[in-house]
């Protein structure tokens, strides 16, 4: 073969030959495994990282709608530690403001709560009865009993999982401490009081459902002596992740007589560490990938050794050093583009039916995957987003390349006398 009747980069003899190299003969069986196994690892590298990424992504995407569900977007707070008394006049115009959803003043106080069965911490939250009905992570909970028309009529809303360690149902009485009670001659005495529980909800999150006592907001100021003033003012918006920028618009509506605190600084400490333990686990699983990436320069640099009489024999006839290359580098870059492409495809089926693949994984272990006693966990969310399917075939694309490069490199550099001399 002259150099002159080459069919140019990439031609078809090229593919045909990468392509006989790859159908390994019996004598050649090292090899084939090799290469086996290095698309196996690629196609399983790939899946899992999409797989788990998809996993991590649908646990942020339920834990920050719990969070957006059941605390306030924005918060205005009272500059002072005697709350804000024209409460109403603030509210009204925040109202005003159009990227504002939803505006409730709320009392907040932590208290001991007291059974028969025993005493727990609690967070009580003061709340208008037609304002509790507008905040959907209780007005329509994972689950409910009772009947929250009966919140305004001296009952008050609790917490499932408040209920449970107390032991309380929809009807009997929770005894409410709070140590700012009365001025006595002995000195300060605990407020004592009892209330009916009329509605108990499950949020989905254990800190909430454990917690929260929502009371209404004229009780709530009578039981802590907040006659006429509450101590912050939710704020509910339709963009929950602008709320750095929507906030600087309320600012003419609030004056001096508050601050604002929004649910990303509440919350910062919590949501980085899931972006770090997102970013520790691609760069974990991206090593799967790496590992059979080494493993495809390992199968190729035993081919080219094997292959170094052939080598000699397509040189000697003309063949240029670049159609070498890149023979062994459609050979290489073959397992890697299948392997990415098989995983991908694993990764997005399992991904799409992870319900089904849990279902029937605790249907043979007969046990639950995930402990029940954290709620949000007894199945498995995933969110699929596009561009991390689209990151992860670059990684795997660009690495099985990269481990491609050295062994076609070194087959052109092999010269044909010396392929030839001892055959």
């Amino acid at each position: 073969m002259a150099s002159g009747d080459y069919g140019g980069a990439f031609s078809r003899l090229e593919w045909m030959v990468a392509g006989r190299y790859l159908r390994a003969r019996r004598s050649e069986g090292a090899i084939s495994v090799i290469a086996g196994f290095s698309l196996v690892g690629i196609m399983l590298g790939v899946a899992t990282l999409i797989i788990v990424m998809s996993v991590m992504n649908g646990f942020r995407t339920e834990l920050v709608g719990r969070i957006l569900g059941a605390q306030p977007h924005i918060s205005v707070l009272s500059a002072d530690a005697g709350g804000i008394a024209d409460f109403d006049g603030m509210v009204s115009r925040l109202r005003e403001n159009p990227e504002v959803t939803r505006v409730a003043p709320i009392l907040e106080r932590q208290v001991m709560a007291s059974s028969d069965a025993g005493n727990s911490g609690a967070l009580i939250r003061g709340m208008r009865a037609q304002d509790l009905a507008t905040l959907e992570a209780v007005a329509d909970p994972e689950e409910a009993r009772g009947s929250l028309a009966e919140y305004g009529e001296g009952g008050v809303a609790i917490g499932a999982g408040l209920a449970q360690r107390l032991r309380l149902g929809v009807g009997d009485t929770i005894t409410l401490i709070s140590p700012r009670g009365l001025t006595t001659p002995f000195g300060v005495a605990p407020r004592v009081k009892g209330y009916r529980i009329a509605y108990i909800f499950r949020i989905g999150m254990s800190e909430y459902d454990r917690a929260f006592v929502f009371m209404p907001l004229a009780e709530a100021q009578a039981f802590f002596k907040m006659d006429g003033r509450v101590d912050a003012i939710e704020v509910m918006v339709g963009q929950p992740d602008e709320v750095e920028r929507i906030g600087v618009s309320l600012g003419p509506s609030i004056g001096s007589a508050g601050y604002l605190w929004n649910w990303k600084r509440a919350n910062s400490g919590f949501l980085s560490a899931l972006d770090v333990e997102r970013n520790v686990m691609f760069l974990i699983l991206a090593l799967i990938i790496l590992v059979a990436a080494l493993n495809i320069i390992s199968g190729l640099i035993m081919l080219v050794k094997d292959k170094g009489r052939d080598i000699g024999i397509l040189r000697t006839m003309g063949l240029p050093k670049g159609a070498v290359l890149r023979i062994f580098f459609i050979c290489g870059a073959s397992i890697g583009v299948v392997g990415t492409v098989l995983g991908v495809l694993l990764g997005v089926v399992f991904t799409q039916n992870i319900a089904e693949i849990q279902s029937a994984v605790e249907g043979i272990l007969g046990t639950s995957v995930w402990d029940p006693e954290i709620r949000m966990l007894t199945r498995v969310p995933a969110v699929m987003v596009p561009s991390d399917v689209v990151m992860t075939t670059v990684l795997a694309l660009s690495l099985s390349f990269l481990a491609t490069w050295y062994p076609a490199w070194r087959a052109a550099r092999l010269d044909p006398v010396e392929a030839l001399r001892y055959e």
